[in-house]
């Protein structure tokens, strides 16, 4: 369901702009031009159904920021814009419990507001863990990341802190204090630091004023960055997606290696790097089998290349909901590879309903349906050599073309399809 976004503004000119970016970013406007008719928008939905709220801080029935703290009570991620630049206005809108606030003249508001609801989107997937010895500091810094829409986590000492990373893998960014009472918030970050790189888990240390060299430490440690405590709440969030966003950007570097472009399937790299993990302490068990999609040449030559795709989309989300326990990888053109830690006669069985899905198979193309069916190869020898069981792999599967198609051939050749 696409979320709504509540914007509260007087302005017809800038409400229609607010409706344009917002629907640009994909989210749908909900729209109101007094703090009464939002109250009356806002009961007619769930809470839920809201992103966040866009509040203009001087409305006709609520000329002191009233809207924002409705917004703010009814749990809603607020982001604030006014046409005042005076230094109170910005004092009353500061010590809200807002995400940010913008003034009406700042050019680059548009587009950061585009990225900003695209960010409080993502932060609902995300976890972030807050250990600090201070039950205070801790419940503050929580409350101010909840309002980005990060899940979070809290942790008094060192040893619950790494017990709630080991146990929740959303975790991206830890947040820690340096006096613990366990042990302190650097030697934290080493022992971080042996199982987790900058580049899987990011850490931000708290630095006091008056204690100029902790900044220092925290960095030689293997923090990412730090905070100097007492902070603005804006260079805290500043901080804080800053690091988020080095994980998240990290991670698309990672998927664009290792996914293949068009199927989103693992690709052959990815797939030699895991397989030859794996055999570092090969399970008792093991089968690799090479499949390829029948007369794949004659469906681009009679519908043409897209059609082709479609066919290739449409087996590899069959494929991966077949295989999700295994090793699975586009390696090429219309070549697929799975690897299972399985004995040949299990492997043979799982290949036999594939083989079976496959042909039942319809895909929507256009006005098309589309069909096609596969042959396979699969075998069980290995001789220390992942490439040694592509290429008996490879022999077979030709022999399964050679022989009518549509098949598997194993290599035991006791078993066909």
């Amino acid at each position: 369901m696409t979320k709504k976004v509540l914007v509260i503004e007087d302005s017809m000119t800038s409400t229609k702009v607010l409706q344009k970016v917002i629907q640009k970013a994909g989210y749908t406007a909900v729209c109101a031009s007094s703090l009464y008719q939002a109250k009356h928008l806002f009961d007619q939905s769930m809470p839920e159904e809201f992103l966040c709220a866009i509040v203009d801080f001087h409305l006709p029935d609520a000329p002191n920021g009233e809207s924002i703290d409705f917004t703010i009570e009814a749990y809603i991620p607020t982001i604030v814009v006014t046409g005042r630049e005076d230094e109170q206005t910005r004092s009353i809108i500061i010590n809200k419990n807002i995400v940010d606030y913008f003034t009406k003249g700042n050019s680059q508001f548009y587009e950061y507001l585009s990225r900003l609801l695209g960010r409080l989107e993502r932060n609902q997937q995300i976890g972030i863990l807050v250990v600090e010895d201070s039950r205070a500091e801790r419940n503050a810094t929580v409350a101010l990341l909840q309002r980005h829409n990060f899940i979070t986590y809290a942790a008094s000492n060192v040893a619950d802190g790494l017990a709630q990373i080991g146990q929740q893998n959303n975790i991206k960014l830890v947040i820690t204090d340096d006096d613990l009472p366990d042990m302190s918030g650097i030697k934290m970050v080493e022992s971080l630091r042996q199982q987790h790189s900058k580049e899987d888990l990011a850490v931000i240390g708290i630095a006091y004023q008056g204690r100029p060299g902790l900044s220092a430490s925290f960095i030689k440690s293997g923090a990412n960055d730090y905070l100097t405590r007492p902070y603005c709440h804006e260079e805290f969030f500043c901080r804080v997606i800053q690091n988020v966003e080095y994980i998240e950007n990290i991670d698309a570097i990672r998927r664009a290696a290792n996914t293949d472009y068009l199927t989103g399937l693992p690709n052959r790299r990815y797939f030699f790097n895991r397989v030859n993990a794996i055999l570092q302490s090969p399970p008792a068990h093991i089968s690799l089998a090479l499949l390829d999609i029948d007369y794949f040449k004659k469906i681009n030559d009679s519908y043409g290349h897209d059609a082709g795709d479609a066919v290739l989309k449409g087996l590899a989300e069959l494929l991966a909901d077949i295989c999700r326990d295994y090793q699975l990888a586009r390696f090429g053109g219309e070549e697929f590879c799975i690897f299972m830690p399985l004995a040949l006669s299990e492997a043979c069985q799982q290949i036999e309903t594939l083989r079976c899905r496959v042909e039942k198979l319809r895909i929507r193309f256009e006005k098309q349906i589309l069909n096609c069916t596969i042959s396979i190869g699969i075998t069980d020898i290995y001789e220390g050599s992942i490439d040694d069981m592509l290429q008996y792999a490879d022999k077979l599967l030709y022999q399964a073309k050679q022989q009518g198609r549509n098949q598997w051939i194993s290599s035991d050749t006791k078993h066909r399809s």
